[in-house]
């Protein structure tokens, strides 16, 4: 009786859009055979799936028929290797022949028959199909170490990169980047959630495969994702990447803190919107600020109150409109305008170039620093190696390892050069003043929130006026405005006034015979900043030319010009006050210190030195 034939064809992917012609191919190829050898095939079986492991579902439909079959059937296939890469797959097939349930196996381009020679045949075709999938996979494994090793990134670029295939790795999109970063930025700022985040950057273009806006899972995932810090993690273990970053370790980890404190929200039926929550505190008695809804007057608005946790309190409520209004008043009065911004921009890049110079001890510093960093992860790697420490021990220690690495080598890139260290600060302050001027009137309230957070310290209400002292160095734009509103204009009237409006006002140099040459009487002498990009903080008096009663502002800069300005023979002078800090910047030579201004007031008739 003529054998009834299975015709079995399989690839090894299950993507549809991989391998497309592999079954097609086989099927034709198949079909020519089985006319030429004039066999039956009664049942087909087609399979996308890997055979380096058993499971395979119609693989094993396949055996069961044969199985449950009351007569012997045969095999059709391309290659032994399409029936079976594992021992077990390959181990039925040969007792299936063994016990008489299958009695052929024809392969277009392999030889079989049911004989003791043919079988042992058979099984060092399997032998060799599994020796071919075990090396291919160690090839690959030692591919994606070496590709670790060299810090490139393994497959599809993350969204925000873009995949080099000169040189194997990723870089960063010069657009969607930017994005990533806005992302990151406010999200650690407090002034989204993942549903409002989402609605973020769809209005910014990046939306799903569906037009819609990401969902809660995606985003999650998106800033969690440490390639974004330039870290790799594959299979658990962390490697130090090849490419840029696009997100600060600083910002970077303040997002995973909101996302930490978000993890177990408080759950609501409903949730308001009440953007200054969380900002202020009770003048009267300390407890936190609320706020809630109420109607009045044909319309409904938001109300600011005194929780009154900490017991009575005799505090009123606030109406939102009037809290905004006080919040711009404080913030556009730390506010640049925009000719002092180019001004100050252009004496910081001036700065930049005349300061720059070689840090050679740092540098040294932070290279013996990131060597032994390295000789510590191979002393891991080794006694991981040696079966002295546990493997989560060893992820864990080797990833705090690779972050203090990325650390070092960070610093090391940003801080090549001594004295530039105050510049970026600088110009953060600088372009931070100035947007004030902008955010002053917006209604951007998270945005107003987030500043006022910025520039804020004990910020507390009471008898419904808004309270708080402003931090360094915000606190000298307000003191040095309310003394140029004070101070007598040329015409001899009081005239309040925020920007200077002649350039020259400005005397700003790195030079020190520029900055500390003897003051004369001047009857605006406040107007005249003399700025210099370090100052020492003096225990001792400050002489003055003037011998009439004067006020002066002036930044002084190095230990021994100030000894010169001091020690000048003819001088009258007073003990100095300090009103505000500049800027904060760490003491990295005993020559300089924290910037600090001055102001210097000489009595109406000093006693003569």
């Amino acid at each position: 009786m003529k054998t009834k034939y299975f015709l079995y064809a399989r690839k090894s992917t299950e993507d549809e859009e991989r391998q497309v012609m592999s079954i097609e191919a086989q099927l034709a190829e198949l079909a020519d055979f089985a006319k030429r050898e004039n066999f039956d095939i009664a049942e087909r079986f087609i399979e996308s799936k890997s055979a380096k492991k058993s499971g395979r579902e119609i693989f094993n439909e396949m055996i069961q028929k044969i199985y449950a079959s009351k007569k012997p059937v045969g095999i059709l296939a391309w290659h032994p290797d399409r029936l079976a890469r594992n021992s077990v797959d390959g181990g039925q097939v040969i007792y299936l022949i063994d016990i008489g349930k299958i009695v052929s196996l024809r392969f277009p381009t392999f030889w079989f028959e049911p004989t003791p020679q043919g079988l042992f045949m058979l099984q060092v075709a399997f032998g060799q199909s599994k020796y071919y999938s075990d090396n291919l996979s160690e090839n690959v494994k030692r591919g994606i170490r070496q590709k670790l090793r060299r810090g490139e990134w393994l497959g599809l670029a993350p969204f925000g990169y873009v995949n080099n295939p000169k040189t194997r790795t990723i870089e960063p999109d010069q657009m969607k980047a930017r994005v990533i970063k806005k992302a990151f930025e406010e999200y650690a700022q407090g002034r989204h959630t993942l549903e409002s985040l989402g609605q973020r950057l769809s209005f910014w273009g990046v939306v799903s495969k569906t037009g819609k806006p990401l969902c809660k899972a995606t985003l999650q995932r998106m800033l969690t994702n440490k390639a974004y810090i330039g870290l790799i993690v594959h299979n658990s273990e962390t490697y130090e990447g090849g490419f840029p970053a696009i997100v600060s370790r600083a910002t970077f980890e303040k997002v995973q803190e909101v996302l930490k404190n978000r993890a177990k929200p408080r759950h609501s039926k409903k949730r308001h919107y009440f953007p200054f929550t969380g900002l202020l505190t009770c003048g009267e008695c300390g407890a936190a600020i609320t706020a809630q809804w109420a109607h009045g007057n044909g319309g409904t608005y938001r109300y600011y109150r005194c929780t009154k946790r900490l017991g009575p309190c005799s505090q009123r409520y606030l109406r939102e409109d009037l809290l905004v209004e006080q919040l711009k008043d404080k913030i556009s009065k730390v506010a640049l305008c925009e000719d002092w911004k180019e001004k100050m921009l252009a004496k910081v890049e001036l700065w930049e170039k005349e300061n720059i110079q070689s840090s050679q001890s740092f540098a040294q510093n932070l290279e013996n620093k990131i060597k032994e960093t390295e000789q510590k992860l191979d002393k891991l790697v080794n006694a991981f190696l040696d079966g002295s420490i546990e493997k989560e021990t060893y992820l864990v220690k080797k990833d705090e390892l690779i972050k203090t690495k990325i650390d070092l080598l960070a610093k090391k890139s940003d801080f090549g050069r001594k004295g530039n260290n105050w510049i970026e600060p600088l110009k953060e302050w600088i372009l931070s003043a100035h947007h004030a001027e902008k955010l002053a009137s917006s209604n951007e309230f998270d945005e107003i929130k987030s500043f006022a957070e910025k520039i804020g310290t004990n910020r507390r209400l009471l008898d419904r006026k808004l309270l708080f002292d402003f931090v360094r160095p915000f606190d000298f734009v307000p003191k040095y405005t309310e003394k140029c509103e004070r101070s007598p204009a040329a015409g001899g009237a009081n005239e309040p006034t925020n920007c200077p409006q002649n350039p020259s006002s400005f005397v700003w140099s790195g030079r020190e015979d520029l900055n500390l040459r003897p003051l004369g009487p001047e009857p605006s002498a406040l107007t005249k900043l003399r700025y210099a990009p370090y100052s020492y903080k003096l225990q001792n008096k400050l002489y003055h030319t003037s011998g009439k009663e004067t006020t002066d502002l002036i930044l002084i800069a190095r230990k021994e010009a100030v000894r010169t300005f001091k020690q000048s023979p003819g001088r009258k002078g007073t003990t100095p006050t300090i009103i505000a800090s500049f800027i904060p910047m760490p003491v990295t030579n005993s020559n300089w210190a924290t910037p600090v201004i001055y102001m210097i007031t000489t009595p109406s008739n000093p006693a003569t030195q």
